[in-house]
């Protein structure tokens, strides 16, 4: 039970940062929608595999 409570802890405070490192380049007025759009993308994924790799992948 500790375990998955520290896992979705970190799992969480993970996913802020890769947020927010996300949103500061939207802050820029030289950097468009389109221009940050990779980026949504790939952190997209990240976040996924991150949750994926520690929630549902128990072999």
């Amino acid at each position: 039970m500790l375990n998955k409570i520290t896992t979705l802890i970190g799992s969480g405070l993970a996913t802020l940062f890769l947020i927010g490192l996300a949103t500061t380049l939207t802050r820029s007025s030289m950097i468009g929608f389109w221009d940050i759009l990779p980026v949504f993308i790939l952190m997209a994924v990240a976040i996924f595999m991150m949750f994926y790799e520690a929630f549902f992948d128990k072999n």
